[in-house]
C-alpha cells in the first residue's frame, strides 16, 4: 500500500470495521481517523497498519486490531475533567488517539507497572493498552475514588474488553465483550503447582 492509500485505508477501517461492530461515537470515529495507525507501526508494518488484527511491533509488543482501541475508547467515555493514565504495550497509539479528549495524559510502560513502579498522581480514568491476567495492586492505588478503568483481561485462555470502577478503595473488573487483544504477559499471574 503507499502512502497516498493511506487515508483512504483509514476510511475503510472507519466504515468496515468500526461502524459494523457497533463503533459509531462521534468523538472516536474522528480521533481514529484523524491519527495516522501507520506512524506507529514498524516501516515493514505500515501496509497492514489497518487490518483486523494486531500488528507485531516487535520484542513481543502488539499494536492492537483497530476494533479494541474503538472499543476502549467508547467504554472510557473520556471527557475534558479526566486526569487519565495510558499504560503502555509499545506502541504509543492509544495515548494518542486519548491526548485531546482528556485534561492530562500521562504514559507508562507495561514494564514499568509490572514492576511495581509508580507515580504519586493519582487518576481519574486509566486505559492499559492490552490484555492482563491480574491488576497490579500499584496500578489500582494510582485509580481516583470513583475512577474508571478499562483494560483487557484474560479469563481461562479468552481475551475480554473490561470495564472497571474504584469503589471503597476496591476496583472490580467486568467484561463487557469477547475481543481479540494483544496479551501483556508482565501481568501474568504466578504459575502455581498443582496435580
Amino acid at each position: 500500500m503507499t502512502e497516498t492509500n493511506m487515508p483512504a485505508a483509514r476510511k475503510a477501517m472507519i466504515d468496515s470495521q468500526l461502524r459494523t461492530s457497533g463503533v459509531n461515537e462521534p468523538f472516536v470515529l474522528a480521533r481514529m481517523g484523524a491519527v495516522a495507525r501507520e506512524d506507529f507501526v514498524p516501516e515493514g508494518a505500515r501496509a497492514i497498519a489497518y487490518v483486523d488484527r494486531a500488528v507485531p511491533l516487535g520484542n513481543g509488543k502488539h499494536l492492537a486490531a483497530p476494533l479494541v482501541h474503538g472499543r476502549m475508547l467508547s467504554e472510557a467515555l473520556p471527557s475534558p475533567s479526566d486526569s487519565a493514565l495510558v499504560v503502555e504495550s509499545g506502541s504509543g497509539y492509544l495515548a494518542e488517539l486519548l491526548r485531546p479528549l482528556v485534561g492530562s495524559l500521562d504514559t507508562v510502560s507495561s514494564d514499568e507497572v509490572a514492576k511495581g513502579k509508580r507515580g504519586r498522581k493519582s487518576y481519574s480514568l486509566v486505559l492499559v493498552d492490552g490484555a492482563i491476567e491480574q491488576l497490579p495492586e500499584s496500578l489500582a492505588k494510582q485509580l481516583e475514588e470513583n475512577g474508571r478503568i478499562v483494560t483487557g483481561i484474560v479469563q481461562r485462555g479468552v481475551t475480554r474488553l473490561a470495564v472497571g470502577r474504584k469503589v471503597a478503595g476496591s476496583v472490580t473488573l467486568q467484561p463487557v465483550a469477547d475481543i481479540g487483544i494483544p496479551v501483556l504477559h508482565a501481568f501474568d499471574r504466578p504459575k502455581e503447582w498443582s496435580f
